[in-house]
């Protein structure tokens, strides 16, 4: 399954994100919530969690700082967690940060998980994805 779409939500009074309910079945029962690499938070179907973090740390050597900081990063910056009765996810405070103060959110697929963005963070990427679309298209011949 691949997350597509984009969709705007508010979090509640307990930071609580209301998952988008035809997106609830594809992220099962398990999920993981993590600090994303971008301004974002991922918001992960558990096993495709777990694979993500194993390719990122394929062929590195274990003893080096490198393998120990990117390993370190994806599991200390991870919630497991599961979806409520209400399809709801609770986003705990050490990751509410990455997304500011506001409560407006947009959730945007992104392939094999989904992003979760405050508002003013998604309209710079979008004004990014835009521009590097258009230079990807402008190498490879194609018209924008």
């Amino acid at each position: 399954m691949a997350f597509r779409g984009t969709h705007d939500h508010n979090l509640d009074a307990k930071n609580r994100l209301t998952v988008p309910s035809k997106l609830r079945h594809e992220l099962g029962e398990q999920v993981v919530l993590a600090k994303g690499v971008d301004d974002c938070l991922g918001l992960w179907p558990l096993d495709a969690y777990d694979a993500m973090v194993d390719e990122a740390l394929d062929g590195l050597n274990p003893a080096t700082p490198k393998f120990r900081k990117i390993q370190r990063f994806f599991n200390s910056q991870a919630f497991p967690t599961e979806l409520d009765s209400a399809g709801r996810v609770m986003i705990p405070p050490f990751l509410m940060e990455a997304l500011g103060s506001g409560r407006e959110v947009v959730v945007a697929g992104a392939g094999r998980c989904l992003e979760i963005w405050s508002r003013e963070s998604w309209a710079t990427e979008t004004v990014d994805l835009d521009a590097g679309i258009d230079d990807l298209t402008a190498n490879l011949g194609h018209a924008g």
